[in-house]
């Protein structure tokens, strides 16, 4: 898979990309539809907020897609700045194809199941990895 912790942030990059068109492919065709059982604001503009009006699958990759541009923001400076001071060990580069790993997973189950125990679950892993990978990039700069 590469020897390069900027190849699994590149990875997380992409599956971010593709959760966007999967949530635009759920999102999308539900939206007509919200929009015509939400009630609109006094002020006409803007109607109330939609998610209450859509179906849960269309709201989960909403979700996942926030989510994703969430957490994440710390593992690319954490890659980036283990990559520059040169830590690109193993315990290193296993750490970041774990997170990204865990969060692919994590999204899939979001889009398709969305139990909160297996998603905490993931969640709380890939946290983890994420907490070494900070941790490692400390050390690496110090």
């Amino acid at each position: 898979m590469g020897n390069s912790l900027l190849l699994p942030a590149a990875v997380l990059v992409l599956w971010t990309m593709i959760v966007l068109l999967w949530m635009s492919a759920r999102r999308l065709p539900a939206l007509k539809p919200a929009m015509g059982n939400a009630k609109p604001k006094k002020d006409n503009r803007l109607y109330r907020d939609l998610e209450d009006h859509m179906p849960d699958k269309a709201n989960w990759a909403s979700h996942n897609y926030t989510h994703l541009v969430e957490q994440p923001t710390v593992f690319y400076p954490a890659v980036i700045i283990l990559h520059i001071a040169g830590a690109n060990s193993g315990l290193n580069l296993g750490l970041a194809w774990a997170y990204v790993v865990l969060r692919i997973a994590h999204s899939i189950w979001q889009f398709n199941v969305n139990t909160i125990p297996v998603r905490i679950s993931l969640f709380i892993v890939s946290s983890l990895c994420l907490i070494a990978l900070a941790i490692s990039a400390v050390v690496a700069t110090v």
